[in-house]
């Protein structure tokens, strides 16, 4: 299937994977009403460092990460993927009363930890779903998509916080409160809206899908794919350093969400049309653009210490995710065998989350160390790295990127 334009593969786009792009959209609302306001909390009422802040960033995505080998697995196991899915939302609706009931920083790392745990489940078979029900010509637009209104909720949800704070005078704790309903929403929403379609006859029973047989069976492009995605992690710390940097040039608390609703807008915009074009062209050459987008953002994040220098670079490291994201899990769907789609997911998220990790706590420690110039020029030199890579396994990427 060939499509041109976006309106015509939006049109052909199976309806399992719009409800799926709703049930992301619902639960980013919630999460990004209360990630665009912890790292303050976390600073500013609670006293924790920014280097804590890194930590608790790293291992919170980490977590999810090393979660989602498992039910990617499993999936692959089962040969089914919607009971695992929901049950990722359910935990992670179920966990949402505990950032407004948590009393220290002990109790929000906790609620983290577990709000991921319930990601890390949903993630892999999640995406595995969408593969299964995305027509192989329009991949790219499906994940793409799915992308778009994910990060349309990352959006809303600082701007519903941003109005809440304001309404109740910087009340955190209010907001958290507020943040409960759209997980519980997204969960519904997934448990009685999205059907799993029916697996393939022909289809062999995955045996166990983490011993090495099965890492060698997903192929050597695959594993380029992962190694790609792992060097972009490493140059994407954790985006609460942009919320810091809005801190660090004065931004109000109250105003300091609307980096997270600047930076997801570009990413919603992009996201989608991005996907589309990469099913016409050569995806890694956008990975590329992206990377370059990267670069700088970066640099003008830490050049440009004022509104309009945290603007641009908060707008150009939007623009980046939404170049870069959906396409490497179209790159995954494209390379990995069918009946090993949940495990290839798991274990592209397990390795990148571990280099989110790593990348998060590197960036902490530099900001306590140097401060929020040292944090970005770090982040321009693993960007420019990433570049030479990609370029470096490019053409192998591109040659079973169809």
């Amino acid at each position: 299937m060939t499509t041109t334009t976006p309106n015509a593969a939006r049109s052909a786009l199976p309806r399992g994977i719009w409800v799926l792009g709703f049930v992301s959209m619902l639960m980013d609302i919630s999460s990004e009403m209360i990630h665009a306001l912890l790292p303050v909390y976390l600073v500013t009422v609670l006293g924790a460092s920014t280097l804590t802040v890194g930590f608790i960033e790293g291992i919170a995505e980490a977590t999810a990460s090393i979660t989602k080998i498992f039910s990617g697995a499993l999936s692959d196991w089962l040969g089914r993927r919607k009971l695992l899915a929901a049950l990722g939302y359910g935990l992670a609706a179920f966990t949402k009363p505990l950032f407004p009931l948590a009393p220290s920083v002990g109790w929000l790392v906790a609620a983290r930890f577990i709000d991921r745990v319930g990601k890390g489940i949903r993630g892999a078979p999640r995406d595995a779903l969408i593969a299964d029900i995305a027509p192989r010509g329009l991949r790219g637009a499906s994940f793409g998509l799915r992308q778009s209104l994910d990060t349309i909720g990352a959006f809303v949800g600082p701007l519903v916080a941003i109005g809440l704070m304001w309404w109740t005078a910087d009340n955190f704790t209010a907001v958290f409160w507020v943040a409960v309903l759209p997980a519980f929403l997204s969960f519904g929403l997934i448990a009685f809206a999205v059907s799993e379609p029916e697996p393939d006859p022909s289809r062999e029973p995955a045996g166990n899908p983490l011993n090495l047989a099965a890492m060698r069976q997903l192929g050597t492009v695959y594993w380029r794919v992962v190694a790609v995605g792992v060097v972009f992690t490493l140059a994407r710390f954790s985006e609460a350093f942009l919320i810091l940097r809005a801190q660090n040039i004065g931004l109000n608390a109250m105003w300091v969400p609307a980096v997270l609703v600047l930076m997801n807008i570009v990413y919603a915009l992009s996201a989608y049309p991005a996907g589309v074009l990469s099913d016409r062209i050569n995806r890694t050459g956008l990975l590329a653009l992206g990377l370059v987008f990267l670069a700088c953002a970066d640099l003008a994040l830490a050049l440009l210490p004022s509104l309009g220098g945290l603007a641009l670079g908060v707008a150009l490291w939007g623009l980046h995710m939404g170049l870069t994201q959906g396409l490497l899990s179209a790159l995954v769907a494209d390379a990995a065998p069918p009946s090993l789609r949940g495990t290839a997911f798991g274990y592209f998220n397990l390795f990148t989350g571990l280099a989110l990790l790593a990348a998060s706590v590197i960036a902490g420690a530099l900001w306590d160390a140097y401060g929020p110039a040292g944090t970005f020029f770090a982040g321009l030199g693993f960007a420019l790295v990433s570049l030479v890579g990609l370029l470096a396994v490019g053409n192998g990427l591109a040659a079973e990127d169809k």
